[in-house]
């Protein structure tokens, strides 16, 4: 079975073919059309169409993007193309390529990805974690995407912080209107004001990694934090989703020590006398998402 996968991203959107065994086919990608929605559609439509020709095949189709699917309207939510918010994108897709198509968000595609032949693929529960500019999260059982009847399983990002300190929780404002979001502190950005927070002093959140690499003190003060809100986060996941393995993704992932420092840091916050979740660095790296969106079909 052949399988097309699409990540429609905010400035890109790529269509890869894999086949039954996870061999890449094929894989191209094109600028997104800008807040157009009729003409993003038609971009999906001509890079399956030349995949298909060139492949010499029909394919099933996965489609990964940063918003999900309304179970109650059906309508495309909390997308950062905005020009695809609130429309029947699933449909208009559907209706435009003649088939079924499955769509999953990134971080789920990210999780199926990695579960299936990745770096997790030994797990039978997998949770995949992406953080970058924003912190969010996929479940993956069996090689199957969880989602639940309101379509929101893994959105780890937007709980507050485990087990804060004095006033840390109201220390930060999230995009989603609540204070103290996991996401607030554990994506790059969050890592950066926390930094800046502490030492009036405007920095990435790579420049911080590099200067504690260094032995800059500020620098080593904030990554031991940032690893330890990590290891709390994390173990609020263990806790009650018991899983195999954690698999990181996003610009933060890069950062080595969180692998060997964070299981060391969570094993105080986990209800058990052991802790055997492995914690990763994923195989696929910014390919994950569309390699997800093909095994969709799997």
């Amino acid at each position: 079975m052949m399988r097309i996968g699409i990540d429609l991203g905010g400035t890109k959107i790529e269509v890869l073919a894999l086949d039954s065994h996870g061999k890449e086919l094929y894989r191209h990608r094109v600028n997104t059309p800008r807040n157009n929605y009729p003409e993003t559609l038609e971009c999906i439509h001509k890079l399956v169409t030349s995949a298909e020709k060139k492949l010499k095949c029909t394919c099933s189709i996965g489609i990964c993007t940063p918003g999900s699917i309304s179970p109650a309207t059906s309508l495309l939510r909390n997308s950062n193309s905005i020009c695809l918010n609130n429309q029947p994108f699933k449909q208009d897709l559907e209706s435009i390529l003649g088939r079924e198509v499955r769509i999953a968000n990134d971080a789920n595609c990210f999780a199926l990805s990695e579960a299936t032949d990745g770096s997790a693929k030994d797990g039978d529960i997998v949770f995949g974690v992406i953080i970058g500019t924003g912190c969010g999260a996929g479940i993956v059982v069996n090689k199957r995407i969880i989602d639940g009847p309101n379509s929101i399983a893994g959105e780890w990002g937007h709980n507050p912080l485990p087990y804060p300190a004095d006033n840390e929780l109201a220390s930060t404002q999230c995009w989603c209107g609540k204070q103290g979001c996991i996401e607030t502190f554990l994506s790059g950005p969050g890592f950066a004001n926390s930094y800046q927070l502490a030492t009036n002093l405007e920095k990435s959140s790579e420049q911080i990694v590099i200067d504690a690499d260094s032995g800059n003190a500020a620098a080593s003060t904030a990554l031991f934090q940032y690893q330890q809100r990590m290891a709390k986060c994390l173990s609020n996941v263990i806790n009650i989703l018991d899983p195999h393995v954690i698999v990181l993704g996003g610009g933060m992932s890069n950062i080595d020590s969180l692998y060997s420092t964070v299981p060391n840091l969570w094993q105080q916050y986990v209800f058990s006398d052991t802790v055997d979740t492995r914690l990763v660095a994923p195989m696929h790296g910014d390919s994950s998402g569309v390699r997800g969106a093909a095994w969709l079909w799997d």
